[in-house]
């Protein structure tokens, strides 16, 4: 591997983060701060009184208002960039610019040409980058992948996802919300939620060659599209479909694999059970996932930086999902 450990001096790997929002609080951050021989030295968010209070219950030595004071800081080894997609682009140039390592949350950006500029920027500089895909670092998903590798449904010939919800209370009396609004996610929940489960199909299933969507707004509550449907061909032959509604009256999230000898059935992010079914019989699994669920994920990112595995949500990766929303979406 060229990604090694030569991009620091010493352990421990000392991590900035840029952005403190929800995804900060309890899914990410913590990860890190648990992860042997990694620390969080410092914070960004653009409101002082709210940064210098996550620093504080967070015990995070250091905050600032600045990204840059992340960036350049000669302390700061790597940054975590955990912004709106709309500035993932921004601050990531910027990282790849000074020559560190770098996770950004996803979608990796709201277009695949923005997701392009930053792959191609930290590839220049031969520089590790990583995509907050952590779906493809949870146990309960790389089982699925394990019965996948060993045939237990035969051929693999199509996957169905259906992932609706009813509006929620934020969009029914319209105030603002950055996941709707179309200058920072076009796709509206769809850029949130549906990447997380390409992105995941085609970790379990490989990559996609054709996609293909409709996407429009029915109703009206804010300025993303809300009713999404679509199909996509994975380079192996088999055939997807999917349809994200998120103004419908039942909240349903349901994936299924359909082979030859069986099905797989599983929730993207419902913690429910994964089962498998073909002449053997019906076996159902609980995988819980952990307390912190970007904890394997994080874990795989010190693998990859000390060279001992290759992460599997990279760059490359991430900026396929992008190609695949973009098409989906309808952006060429």
């Amino acid at each position: 591997m060229t990604e090694s450990l030569s991009f620091f001096n010493k352990l421990p790997i000392r991590w900035g983060v840029i952005g403190c929002g929800n995804v900060t609080e309890k899914k990410s951050v913590p990860a890190y701060q648990m992860i042997q021989d990694f620390q969080v030295n410092m914070v960004m968010r653009r409101n002082a009184e709210k940064v210098e209070d996550y620093a504080k219950r967070h015990q995070v030595p250091n905050w600032t208002t600045n990204a840059n004071e992340v960036i350049e800081n000669p302390d700061i080894d790597a940054v975590y960039i955990a912004t709106p997609p709309d500035t993932h682009k921004f601050y990531a140039l910027q990282v790849a610019a000074v020559g560190k390592p770098c996770c950004i949350e996803k979608p990796m950006a709201p277009k695949y040409q923005d997701s392009l500029a930053i792959y191609e920027a930290f590839k220049t500089k031969n520089t590790p980058l990583f995509i907050a895909y952590y779906r493809r670092s949870l146990p309960r998903f790389k089982k699925i992948k394990e019965w996948l590798d060993q045939k237990l449904i035969g051929e693999v010939r199509h996957i169905h996802w259906q992932k609706t919800k009813p509006p929620s209370d934020i969009d029914l009396s319209r105030e603002y919300n950055w996941r709707t609004d179309k200058a920072i996610a076009p796709g509206g929940y769809f850029d949130d939620l549906a990447s997380h489960g390409l992105d995941l199909f085609v970790y379990l299933l490989g990559d996609v060659k054709e996609a293909h969507g409709t996407a429009i707004n029915q109703q009206g509550l804010y300025s993303a599209n809300d009713a999404i449907a679509g199909t996509w061909l994975h380079d192996g032959g088999i055939t997807g479909e999917g349809n994200w509604n998120f103004g419908t009256y039942h909240r349903i999230d349901k994936a299924e694999i359909f082979g030859s000898e069986g099905k797989i059935s599983f929730s993207v992010f419902d913690e429910g059970p994964i089962e498998l079914e073909n002449a053997s019989g019906h076996q159902v699994l609980e995988i819980p996932h952990p307390i912190h669920i970007q904890q394997f994920h994080v874990e795989n990112i010190k693998d990859h930086l000390l060279g001992k595995a290759v992460h599997p949500s990279l760059g490359d990766s991430g900026l396929h999902t992008s190609w695949v929303m973009d098409k989906i979406l309808g952006n060429h």
